[in-house]
């Protein structure tokens, strides 16, 4: 089977300019590149997605691993969800900081029987695996913060990506996340973030949910946005159900995007099916997306239909 390949950044508000678009296109196909090399010398699904969620989030733009948002206390809290389709195992770590890569987390976690630790228990496996103390923050991320702070935390979130030259607007919905169906079939999905940014302490996102991350043998779906309303449509498991029950991907997305618009929601998706279809929503202004079929890259970044196919 030709393997397939899908990666996001986020999704927001318009980006500024076509420079802006380019920057962003730019970053996002290097990523593409290196992962879809590893996935065609054999690497299976699982280990594409975990290399491709360790580059987003080394890229301090995304808000994810180094770059990621700080939380109105100022500390960053970090959380990441790796699934493999074919046994249908979901890991993560929700709220764990000084780390570089939380993405590495969820894969230790999948050989575990528990598979899911929160921000002490998180803390005490980074310190059991001997991981390296990282500071994650950035000097755009603490800027940003500060400034809010002089506002008195007026926003209710951070921006998408970390240069708010290259937004239209304020764009708060970063999340990085990637989908992979390798040679032999096998789906994954990995989705990680640095949060909402200026939220609650302890509040958690949907990326360490099967609502924001779900595979089995039948489709993955990562998904980037508002994560109440990820959370609230249950949105990744939904378009998995739905293509698990006999509809197609794009069936499915197209549908439960409509759902998650009729009930005002605030997302993006992207997603794989076992056939090798590849398929994107949102109901946001832009989603940051890239993809490669085996055959020819495309991007998201001036999609303006609702769903788009491939």
């Amino acid at each position: 089977m030709q393997p397939k390949l899908i990666i996001h950044g986020g999704a927001g508000s318009a980006l500024k300019t076509k420079d802006a678009t380019q920057a962003v296109r730019d970053s996002l196909y290097k990523i593409l590149d290196e992962v879809y090399a590893l996935l065609s010398s054999g690497a299976n699904a699982r280990e594409a997605v975990i290399r491709g969620c360790q580059l987003l989030e080394d890229e301090p733009r995304y808000n994810a691993g180094t770059g990621s948002v700080l939380q109105s206390d100022g500390q960053i809290r970090m959380s990441a969800s790796l699934m493999d389709g074919k046994p249908q195992r979901f890991s993560g770590v929700i709220n764990v900081s000084r780390i570089k890569n939380p993405i590495n987390l969820a894969k230790i976690l999948q050989d575990c029987p528990d598979r899911i630790l929160s921000d002490f228990g998180a803390a005490e496996l980074v310190r059991e695996v001997n991981a390296p103390i990282y500071n994650p923050l950035t000097d755009k991320r603490l800027q940003e913060w500060l400034q809010d702070r002089q506002d008195n935390f007026e926003r209710t979130m951070a921006d998408v990506v970390s240069e708010p030259e290259l937004l239209s607007s304020e764009a708060g919905r970063g999340t990085i996340g990637v989908v992979a169906l390798d040679s032999q079939g096998g789906l994954a999905a990995g989705t990680s973030t640095g949060g909402k940014g200026f939220e609650r302490i302890g509040r958690v996102s949907d990326s360490a949910m099967p609502a924001g991350n779900y595979a089995n043998l039948n489709a993955g779906v990562s998904c980037t946005g508002i994560g109440e309303d990820i959370i609230d449509e249950c949105f990744a498991a939904r378009v998995v159900v739905r293509v698990t029950d006999g509809l197609s991907l794009a069936e499915a997305m197209e549908r439960s995007i409509k759902e998650a618009k009729e009930n005002q929601r605030d997302l993006g998706a992207i997603a794989i099916d076992a056939r090798g279809a590849i398929a994107c929503g949102k109901t946001s202004q832009i989603l940051l997306a890239a993809y490669h079929t085996g055959h020819h890259k495309g991007d998201t970044l001036e999609m303006i239909e609702e769903v788009q196919t491939v």
